[in-house]
Parts: C-alpha cells; sequence; structure tokens
C-alpha cells in the first residue's frame, strides 16, 4: 500500500490491492520475478514470501503519517487496502483454511515452506500466522511473536484513522484476540531471565528463543508502540536479548549487539544498535549506542546490514537506507531534533 505518488509501481495499482500474501513487486506488470516458486504468481509479483510485518508497516506509516499531517491521504482505495489486510489476518489465525502456499527449488531450508509449501503445523492461539520472518527468511513456527506484536499496535492504532466505527470496532477485537494469544502463548518461563516473550511459537509447545535484528524484533517492542519500555516481560527479554543467552547476540572489541541467522555468524546489525538505543532508559546509553554506530561505518558514513564486531570493514551492504533511517531517528532523539 503506497501512500504517496507511486504510480511508476506496478501501473500505478496498490499493491496490497494487487496480493496481499506478496512481499515485493516488479515495476513494469511483465511478470519479473526474482524465482519461479510454486505459490500463485501474477505479472506484478517480484516475490511471494508472505510476512506479517508487510502488512503492518504500510499501517504504521499510514498512521504515523495522520499523527503529523492529518488524515486526508485515507482514500477509498486505502481504506479497502486496510479492509483486506484485516481479512487476511482473521484468516491466517487459521491458517489450516487458508489457500496460501510457498515452495521454492533451493538447497537453503530458509528459502521454502515444509509440509508442500503450508509450513510446519499449528495449533490456534488466536495470532496470526507468517510464512517468513522480516529478514524473508522462513519461520521455524510460524506465530512470530514481534511481527503479531506488530499487528497488534497497528490494529489499535486505526482508532486514530477517520474509518468507518464498524471497521475500528472489527480491528480492536482483533488486536485483543492476538494480544491474547501473544501473553498465553508467546510468553515462557526462562530459569534465569523469568518470563520473556518467545521469537516464535507454534501454538503445540514448541517455541523459539531467541531475536533477530530486523525489525519488527522483540527489542523494539515499545519503539513500534506493543508494551511500555517499564513492562516487566519486556524487561526480562531485555536482559535475554542482549546477553549470551540469545544465540544471535555478538560481542567484539568494538561494538555487542544482536545479529540474524540472514548474515554470517557473529556479525552485529546496525540496526539492532539503534532499535537499542531507542528503547533505552538513560540518556548515557543512547549516545553510548549512537557513538558505536558513528564509529562502525568503516569509514563510509552510512549504516551497513551486518559488520564484524571486531572488524567493521567486513560487512554486508555498502548502504542500507533502513538501517540509515533508524541512525537518524536515534540521533534526532539523543539531540532533541
Amino acid at each position: 500500500m503506497y501512500l504517496g505518488n507511486h504510480a511508476e509501481q506496478a501501473g500505478g495499482r496498490e499493491l496490497i490491492l494487487i496480493d496481499p500474501y506478496a512481499n515485493a513487486f516488479n515495476k513494469n506488470g511483465d511478470y519479473a520475478c526474482y524465482s519461479r516458486d510454486e505459490t500463485e504468481m501474477g505479472p506484478h509479483i517480484w516475490e511471494r514470501k508472505y510476512e506479517v510485518d508487510s502488512l503492518a508497516f504500510p499501517c504504521f506509516l499510514l498512521e504515523e503519517y495522520c499523527r503529523r499531517k492529518g488524515g486526508e491521504v485515507v482514500t477509498d482505495q486505502v481504506k479497502k487496502a486496510i479492509r483486506l489486510i484485516l481479512d487476511v489476518w482473521k484468516r491466517e489465525q487459521r491458517h489450516e483454511n487458508s489457500t496460501y502456499r510457498f515452495q521454492r527449488d533451493s538447497e537453503l531450508p530458509t528459502e521454502t515452506l515444509s509440509e508442500e509449501g503450508k509450513g510446519s503445523p499449528v495449533g490456534y492461539t488466536g495470532m496470526t500466522w507468517s510464512g517468513f520472518r522480516p529478514s524473508d527468511d522462513s519461520c521455524t513456527y510460524h506465530y512470530l511473536i514481534p511481527s503479531n506484536m506488530l499487528a497488534v499496535s497497528v490494529l489499535k492504532g486505526l482508532r486514530e484513522l477517520p474509518l468507518e466505527e464498524d471497521l475500528v470496532e472489527e480491528a480492536a477485537a482483533l488486536a485483543e484476540e492476538i494480544e491474547q494469544g501473544i501473553y498465553k502463548w508467546g510468553v515462557v518461563k526462562h530459569p534465569e531471565y523469568g518470563e520473556i516473550f518467545a521469537y516464535e511459537v507454534d501454538g503445540l509447545g514448541h517455541y523459539n528463543l531467541m531475536d533477530d535484528a530486523n525489525l519488527p524484533s522483540l527489542l523494539g517492542a515499545p519503539w513500534f508502540g506493543f508494551c511500555e519500555k517499564e513492562n516487566s516481560i519486556y524487561r526480562n527479554t531485555r536482559k535475554f536479548l542482549l546477553s549470551r543467552s540469545n544465540p544471535f547476540y555478538f560481542s567484539g572489541r568494538l561494538a555487542s549487539g544482536i545479529g540474524s541467522p540472514h548474515t554470517p555468524d557473529g556479525y552485529v546489525w546496525h540496526i539492532a544498535l539503534a532499535v537499542q538505543g531507542l528503547t533505552a532508559e538513560t540518556p548515557e546509553e543512547k549516545k553510548e549506542l549512537l557513538e558505536t554506530l558513528r564509529k562502525t561505518t568503516a569509514g563510509t558514513w552510512h549504516m551497513h546490514e551486518g559488520f564484524h564486531p571486531d572488524r567493521p570493514e567486513e560487512f554486508t551492504r555498502s548502504w542500507f537506507a533502513w538501517a540509515d533511517s533508524m541512525f537518524c531517528l536515534l540521533a534526532a532523539q539523543v539531540y532533541g531534533l
């Protein structure tokens, strides 16, 4: 769902309305695609890895824009897209009723879904199902907690937009169902840290304790509005995430922070450092993290994706606009801009 003048994208059509399950689109509607996957493709679809955040972040942007500029951008087409998002998230509360499937011929298990494209089994939790993580890697267990957290936040935020009351009420009811599912199924008792949020669960008793640097993340839950920083479960989770207990927390001579299975082992992500700063409780921690970001650009003066915490000149993505943007948000917060 593009909110500005993006007429060049998909012939000017709103992308969510073309296919809410796609995560990337081509420019010309000429069937150009990343891979000939086994899924329901179309002329405008570049890739069809379904991620909850692909629908949640446009709402996040819309709500933030309307808070700053007003609701004149909430057109009938935007309302149709919001209606479709709700329909998809409700359908995917019971994934067995969904027609979405995805299979890719790849040696990497993270590039495809198991069980003939349906994904690993899940039980009903009230949360909404996701095939893939924000990194585009497939979920291990398909109730992805941070993405469900972001869904709750944006669903609640719809009440601030000029929408019909029945749509706002439906969104609020769905938010409550997902949030109850998070607290019932997505909280795990850790022997050292107490009650913490899991990264993924399946509603059948399995869970994954970790975090990924990509947003939405567990670390970023207060930043995108799911909970307050003072939330006791979040506090416990944060301690876990910023420790060696998190399998994707890495330390080196110049930086310590959260990485991702999407990049080389041991690499810290600039996005995660920025999010750690944005959710930090003290000005000192915020400034320290901002300085770490500044010192680890390897002379490029841009944020990267992942980098080696001992040798920042070893990095992925020489320029990563998403990470640059998060750096700017943290700098603006630190200096009151």
